[in-house]
Protein backbone atom coordinates (compact mmCIF):
# COMPACT_ATOMS: atom_id res chain seq x y z
CA UNK A 1 0.00 0.00 0.00
CA UNK A 2 2.53 2.64 -0.88
CA UNK A 3 1.40 6.12 -1.84
CA UNK A 4 3.69 8.79 -3.26
CA UNK A 5 2.39 12.35 -3.42
CA UNK A 6 4.26 14.98 -5.40
CA UNK A 7 3.66 18.72 -5.16
CA UNK A 8 5.84 20.95 -7.28
CA UNK A 9 5.92 24.36 -8.89
CA UNK A 10 7.20 22.77 -12.12
CA UNK A 11 4.86 22.32 -15.08
CA UNK A 12 4.47 18.59 -15.68
CA UNK A 13 3.66 17.51 -19.23
CA UNK A 14 1.94 14.17 -19.88
CA UNK A 15 5.29 12.81 -21.06
CA UNK A 16 7.05 13.86 -17.82
CA UNK A 17 4.12 12.51 -15.79
CA UNK A 18 4.51 9.15 -17.51
CA UNK A 19 8.27 9.17 -16.89
CA UNK A 20 7.68 9.90 -13.21
CA UNK A 21 5.10 7.11 -13.00
CA UNK A 22 7.53 4.61 -14.50
CA UNK A 23 10.54 5.65 -12.42
CA UNK A 24 8.57 5.83 -9.17
CA UNK A 25 7.09 2.42 -9.95
CA UNK A 26 10.62 1.03 -10.10
CA UNK A 27 11.92 3.00 -7.11
CA UNK A 28 9.23 1.83 -4.68
CA UNK A 29 10.82 -1.64 -4.74
CA UNK A 30 13.69 -0.17 -2.70
CA UNK A 31 11.34 -0.51 0.27
CA UNK A 32 11.12 -4.20 1.18
CA UNK A 33 7.79 -5.79 0.29
CA UNK A 34 6.62 -2.84 -1.82
CA UNK A 35 5.97 -2.88 -5.56
CA UNK A 36 4.25 -0.96 -8.31
CA UNK A 37 1.41 -3.49 -8.15
CA UNK A 38 -0.04 -1.63 -5.12
CA UNK A 39 1.47 1.83 -5.71
CA UNK A 40 -0.83 4.85 -5.84
CA UNK A 41 0.52 8.18 -7.11
CA UNK A 42 -0.69 11.78 -6.97
CA UNK A 43 1.29 14.22 -9.09
CA UNK A 44 0.46 17.91 -8.82
CA UNK A 45 2.37 20.50 -10.83
CA UNK A 46 2.14 24.27 -11.25
CA UNK A 47 1.57 24.80 -7.52
CA UNK A 48 2.79 28.13 -6.12
CA UNK A 49 5.67 27.13 -3.85
CA UNK A 50 8.24 29.13 -1.93
CA UNK A 51 11.46 27.73 -0.53
CA UNK A 52 13.52 29.99 1.72
CA UNK A 53 11.19 32.84 0.70
CA UNK A 54 11.92 32.38 -3.00
CA UNK A 55 9.60 31.04 -5.69
CA UNK A 56 11.99 31.32 -8.65
CA UNK A 57 13.55 27.84 -8.48
CA UNK A 58 12.04 24.42 -9.24
CA UNK A 59 10.86 23.05 -5.88
CA UNK A 60 9.07 19.91 -4.70
CA UNK A 61 7.52 18.38 -1.61
CA UNK A 62 7.24 14.60 -1.80
CA UNK A 63 5.45 12.32 0.64
CA UNK A 64 5.96 8.57 0.72
CA UNK A 65 3.38 6.71 2.78
CA UNK A 66 3.55 2.97 3.34
CA UNK A 67 1.74 0.18 5.13
CA UNK A 68 4.13 -0.83 7.89
CA UNK A 69 7.53 0.77 8.34
CA UNK A 70 11.02 0.64 6.94
CA UNK A 71 14.44 1.39 8.39
CA UNK A 72 16.23 4.72 8.19
CA UNK A 73 18.77 3.04 5.91
CA UNK A 74 16.03 2.04 3.46
CA UNK A 75 14.52 5.53 3.57
CA UNK A 76 17.99 6.96 2.95
CA UNK A 77 18.39 4.84 -0.19
CA UNK A 78 14.90 5.90 -1.28
CA UNK A 79 15.77 9.57 -0.78
CA UNK A 80 18.87 9.19 -2.93
CA UNK A 81 16.81 7.57 -5.70
CA UNK A 82 13.96 10.07 -5.49
CA UNK A 83 16.27 13.09 -5.65
CA UNK A 84 17.85 11.54 -8.73
CA UNK A 85 14.46 10.92 -10.39
CA UNK A 86 13.06 14.38 -9.73
CA UNK A 87 16.34 16.00 -10.74
CA UNK A 88 16.52 14.08 -14.01
CA UNK A 89 12.88 14.46 -15.04
CA UNK A 90 11.85 17.82 -13.58
CA UNK A 91 15.19 19.58 -13.10
CA UNK A 92 14.74 19.99 -9.35
CA UNK A 93 17.93 20.31 -7.35
CA UNK A 94 18.21 18.02 -4.30
CA UNK A 95 18.52 21.09 -2.08
CA UNK A 96 15.10 22.31 -3.27
CA UNK A 97 13.01 19.32 -2.28
CA UNK A 98 11.76 17.87 0.94
CA UNK A 99 10.84 14.20 1.20
CA UNK A 100 8.69 13.01 4.09
CA UNK A 101 8.12 9.37 5.02
CA UNK A 102 5.11 7.99 6.88
CA UNK A 103 4.57 4.42 7.97
CA UNK A 104 1.37 3.05 9.47
CA UNK A 105 -0.20 -0.34 10.13
CA UNK A 106 -3.70 1.16 9.86
CA UNK A 107 -4.63 1.12 6.17
CA UNK A 108 -8.06 0.55 4.72
CA UNK A 109 -8.87 -0.90 1.31
CA UNK A 110 -11.83 -2.53 -0.34
CA UNK A 111 -14.18 -1.90 2.58
CA UNK A 112 -11.87 -3.23 5.28
CA UNK A 113 -8.50 -2.77 6.95
CA UNK A 114 -5.30 -4.73 6.53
Amino acid sequence: MPFISTKTNVTISKEKEKQLKEKLGEAIAIIPGKSEAWLMLAIEGDIPMYFKGDDSQPTAFIEVKIFGNASSEVYGRMTKELTSIYGEILGISPDHMYIRYFGSSDWGWNGGNF
